[in-house]
């Protein structure tokens, strides 16, 4: 899966990213190698969270899709 994030400055050192298609999923790091590093659990967490959520019907077909 690809996913677009955006990796800022921050005022206080190092770099914030977050993800615009993710509300909310947001991270940080001293180095850019750390923040990205971050917001990949960050994601993993997030759609983590999201499937666990999903409370298919009984009349629901579940299927899985490759991004």
């Amino acid at each position: 899966m690809k996913v677009k994030v955006i990796l800022e400055p921050s005022e206080e050192g190092g770099f914030t990213v977050y993800v615009p298609s993710l509300p909310g999923c947001i991270s940080e790091g001293e180095t850019e190698k750390e923040a990205l590093a971050n917001i990949r659990e960050a994601i993993e967490l997030y759609l983590e969270n999201i499937e666990d959520d999903a409370q298919p019907s009984e009349k629901a077909t579940v299927k899985e899709l490759i991004l």
